[in-house]
């Protein structure tokens, strides 16, 4: 496994050698856009909305929209002033239980390893945290960006996740509908849906069994275009629920 960042985890005064792998990866398929007449790929130019010219990269600057139509351009210098140094430090701030690093904070994920003569405090820090059910904060740069992580103990290592920052969370109470008055609900209606929880509850998730059919629904259908057979698959239409009850029985039942 090759790693992304390497650098240093600061614990305090410790300073331990690590480095970072990409923990997750996306098996998609990728689609290209064609000109459907012969096939041929369809390219993308710079074009400038004002002279309908093509633009060559050295001749391209950014600018911050300040107004309508209006723009401040930033030379390349300006704009590797504000970068933030990359000081090759994993720092942490503080230590926070767990339970309170909300889901939606969370985003990208990165297994953080040793180098080689860092086991010992690696794996003091890991066994403290791990024991005190916390999660360190900390910040580092990677690619000239600053980020805000957690760390926590995972399986045989420590586990870095990437946190969004508070001004990048959306307020939900923007979220159409959501100010409404909690409906009254009836009681065989809550012993239904309790029924049909502790119908689908397991003690344990086998993560294995959940496959993206998506992608293997669409690499089984290019074998069979590739060979010439007829592509067919069925759809179900997924439709209202009508009768609240009925549905919460016949889904017990089933």
């Amino acid at each position: 496994m090759k790693s992304v960042w390497k650098g240093y985890l600061g614990f305090g005064l410790v300073n331990i050698p690590v480095s970072l792998y990409t923990a997750t990866e996306q098996n998609k398929i990728n689609f290209h856009l064609l000109h459907k007449d012969d096939n041929e790929r369809i390219r993308y130019n710079r074009v400038c909305s004002e002279c309908g010219k093509k633009v060559q990269w050295d001749d391209i600057v950014k600018g911050l929209e300040v107004g309508k139509d209006e723009y401040y351009v930033l030379t390349k210098e300006e704009i590797n002033e504000m970068k933030p140094e990359g000081d090759e430090l994993i720092e942490i701030h503080e230590f926070v239980n767990r339970r309170e690093i909300e889901p939606i904070y969370l985003t990208k994920h990165y297994y953080i390893g040793p180098i080689s003569g860092a086991e010992r405090p690696y794996f003091l820090l890991k066994g403290t945290i791990g024991s005190k059910d916390k999660v360190a904060i900390a910040t580092f740069v990677m690619r000239e960006k600053k980020y805000l992580c957690m760390i926590q103990d995972y399986k045989k290592g420590l586990l870095l996740s990437l946190l969004h920052y508070a001004d990048e969370i959306r307020d939900i109470e923007n979220v159409p509908n959501i100010d409404f008055d909690p409906p009254k609900l009836k009681e065989n209606e809550i012993e239904l849906a309790d029924q049909l929880i502790e119908k689908l509850s397991n003690t344990q998730l086998n993560i294995q069994k959940y496959k993206d059919t998506y992608t293997e629904n669409l690499k089984e259908a290019i074998k069979q275009k590739s060979k010439g057979e007829l592509i067919s698959k069925r759809k179900k239409k997924t439709e209202k629920t009508e009768d609240l009850i009925a549905s919460l029985k016949a889904s017990v039942e089933k």
